[in-house]
């Protein structure tokens, strides 16, 4: 007898089969068209990343992956629960000097966390970030194969490319799909704007602030990036009664108690920037006092929290002792369950994966092919090495540079990446499909989750090393 689960798991793989039959049935010239389509969509809808000041237009994958209701259902209650672990280390890191060793700041940054949290921030504490996942929603295990990589509790990436995304495979792709079977329902899920705006409504009217004017914060002049918040802000001012302003720190300043970007004072900010940038402005001389005070008051999204942004925050859950002694059993079962081992690299023994105690080290060359090594802080895709890619004489200096580097690293249980194909054009100008390594970007709030997919050739996803979009749609 196959378990619920397990049926489950099977209905989405037929859902998934569903949708390529309704491809194959597509004129090769027609999907050609949707092809082309797509990617006009993509350039006039602003799907823009910059790469040393120039904009590169984001590719975006015509064919969407699919999920049903109640798997979606299930990535929401597991993401949820791990978002409000997540919230509550920064508190964690002062009370529990474990804690705190795994996820050490550097002094400066430190001095920020401990300036700027206190009870309203144990109280509030708004957090809107992403968690970057892999998920196989056609096996019949399904549930196993959904595994945490890392978290990102500030400044996420996608908030205009994932609902541009879905919207251009809603309006050009999913007609032509259903026009070919028209019983196949394909829904995109919650709009990440929304999420957000709707996030930091409550915060406002948690907070007492009336006007409602929130502030997008980020390096507006720089190069490199997603460029997204200006698209942002005016989304959201024109849809809700908010007034949206769009800020580079240098641009906000500081009246009293009260921050004011050019002659309106901030209820709520945004941030797209770390403490560690912060503190890098602050040596150019730009007065950051105006972001240290919406962090002091809690008035910041994300929050002082957010800066307990590590992959180490892995260790944290995966740990045995530090997790039995901070977390409930419902949230170490989805621990044990979804979070992969992580371990900071140090020369010291620690618990294995197996869940026996051993070196660090000698487990780290023993079983090479079976990890991944990665920046702590890092992002990007950047600096990432797979164990299973390189020999054993790589490897091993490797984990020598990562003990002696200023930028703590981690060892992290590798996992298999999905592969899917994704109907592209051929050389000779046709269309096939090819293969692609696809990775999730979870963001839960109380209100849903929303879902950023991304897929690339290589094993490192990531959209910053040209990586592609793909949606992910609500099937039945």
């Amino acid at each position: 007898m196959l378990t619920p689960a397990e049926e489950m798991g099977l209905a989405g793989a037929r859902l998934e089969a569903r949708v390529r039959a309704a491809f194959g049935k597509l004129p090769v010239a027609e999907r050609l068209e949707l092809l082309a389509k797509v990617e006009v969509e993509a350039k006039a809808r602003h799907l823009w990343y910059l790469h040393d000041g120039v904009v590169e237009t984001v590719r975006l994958m015509m064919k969407p992956l699919v999920v049903l209701p109640e798997q979606l259902a299930y990535v929401h209650v597991v993401t949820t629960t791990l978002h409000r672990a997540l919230k509550r280390l920064a508190g964690l890191y002062f009370a529990d000097p474990r804690v705190r060793s795994v996820l050490k700041l550097p002094e400066t940054e430190e001095a920020w966390l401990l300036e700027c949290w206190g009870q309203r921030q144990n109280d509030l504490n708004p957090v809107f970030g992403r968690l970057d996942a892999v998920a196989d929603f056609t096996s019949s295990h399904w549930k196993e194969t959904l595994k945490f990589l890392e978290p990102n509790m500030s400044g996420i990436g996608g908030l205009h490319m994932l609902p541009t995304a879905d919207s251009i495979i809603r309006e050009v792709v999913v007609p032509a799909l259903t026009r070919v079977d028209p019983g196949l329902e394909l829904i995109s899920g919650p709009d990440l704007r929304d999420l957000l705006m709707q996030y930091m409504l409550d915060t406002m009217e948690s907070l007492g602030r009336t006007t409602r004017t929130v502030c997008f914060i980020e390096p507006k002049y720089a190069g490199d990036g997603p460029d997204e918040q200006s698209m942002i802000a005016g989304y959201l001012e024109g849809r809700y009664q908010v007034k949206v302003l769009h800020a580079d720190p240098a641009e906000l300043r500081l009246v009293g108690d009260q921050v004011y970007f050019q002659d309106t004072p901030v209820d709520l900010g945004y941030r797209d920037y770390s403490v560690a940038e912060i503190l890098a402005l602050e040596k150019e001389g730009v007065d950051v006092r105006p972001m240290r005070q919406l962090l002091r008051e809690d008035r910041m999204v994300s929050s002082i929290a957010a800066e307990i942004d590590q992959k180490s925050c892995w260790e944290v859950f995966t740990d045995p002792e530090l997790a039995q002694a901070h977390f409930t059993t419902e949230e170490r079962q989805i621990f044990r369950r979804h979070v992969l081992w992580t371990r900071i690299v140090s020369d010291r023994s620690t618990t294995l994966p197996d869940g026996t105690r051993g070196p660090l080290l000698d487990y780290a060359r023993e079983a090479r092919e079976m990890l991944v090594l990665k920046p702590n802080r890092g992002y990007g895709g950047y600096g990432v090495r797979l164990g299973a890619a390189v020999d054993s004489t790589e490897w091993d200096q490797a984990l020598e540079e990562a003990l002696v580097a200023p930028d703590r690293f981690v060892l992290q249980a590798l996992t298999p990446l999905p592969v899917r194909d994704f109907p592209v054009r051929s050389p000779d100008g046709g269309v096939i499909d090819e293969a692609y390594y696809t990775v999730y970007g979870f963001a839960p709030t109380p209100f849903g989750v929303s879902v950023l997919g991304r897929a690339s050739q290589r094993q490192v996803v990531n959209v910053a090393q040209k990586g592609g979009l793909f949606s992910l749609f609500v099937g039945r």
